[in-house]
């Protein structure tokens, strides 16, 4: 199997051109490349695929083979494949993913993109504002915001102390989310600017989640603790995210970079 390592703030994918190549078993293929020792290395599997509707197609599938509905991060490195290797060499573009169609800005420079703007759509208030919880032993409180796939943000401080490897796996798991939750750990910095560490629904800590920034600047905006547009730092990188309260639409801007090529027996 032909595979391209590409990463966007850090959140880095193995992806196939399924325009070309073929993945029978998207779920094992996922958790053999993702392994860091004994595969490529990587937050998970995006599969670009033909669409009936859109430019293309994407399917991501997390470290633990389980398929997401959207990936902000990889969506970006999505639209600079197809762009950079010729299959829809445009600068705006259509999306095909399980969280509904993503519309893509691309940033071209030299011939090659370097930045990409997403139209995230509409984001949804999944909890009370903020809603209380008991999880690991105490009790905190956290938005519910979902942008095509679900979210729990928890405002805090000093989240560079913080043991996501342990405490992690209760957020995911709690029981007030059956299907499982993306959570995010926000740091307030200044009206323009915020700090993210975050802990992705089957992979674990991640450099960086591109739906998990949306939803924290919403979150953070909704609040009233930030202005519309939202510097999210994450530790691959930063994120730019806007959310326009007329349209009630969010857009999320940050780099999408090529790593290498490879082939790999699956």
């Amino acid at each position: 199997m032909k595979f391209t390592k590409m990463q966007g703030a850090g959140n880095d994918y193995v992806y196939v051109n399924c325009f070309e190549e073929k993945v029978e078993d998207p779920v094992s293929t996922a958790i053999r490349v993702s392994d860091r020792h004994f595969g490529i290395g990587s937050d998970g599997l995006i599969l670009i695929c033909p669409s009936d509707h859109g430019d293309c197609r994407m399917r991501m599938f997390n470290a633990d083979g389980s398929e997401g509905e959207m990936c902000g991060n990889a969506i970006r490195c999505v639209g600079k494949y197809v762009y950079d290797h010729g299959i829809c060499p445009k600068t705006e573009l259509v999306v095909e993913t399980l969280g509904g169609d993503k519309y893509l800005t691309l940033n071209v420079k030299d011939g090659k993109v370097f930045e990409v703007t997403v139209d995230m759509g509409e984001p949804e208030l999944t909890s009370e504002l903020p809603e209380k919880i008991h999880v690991n032993g105490e009790n905190r409180e956290f938005v519910g915001i979902s942008v095509g796939n679900p979210h729990a943000v928890y405002f805090t401080e000093e989240i560079d102390g913080l043991d996501l490897e342990k405490i992690g796996p209760a957020y995911e798991n709690h029981e007030r989310f059956p299907n499982r939750v993306n959570s995010e750990f926000i740091e307030l910095v200044s009206r323009d600017h915020i700090r993210m560490r975050v802990w992705e629904r089957g992979s674990g800590e991640t450099w960086a989640c591109g739906t998990g920034a949306t939803a924290s600047a919403v979150a953070s905006i909704l609040m009233g603790y930030t202005d519309p547009t939202v510097k999210v730092s994450l530790r691959g990188g930063d994120l730019t995210i806007h959310w326009n309260r007329d349209t009630n639409h969010v857009y999320m801007t940050g780099p999408a970079v090529e790593v290498f090529h490879g082939e790999i027996e699956v």
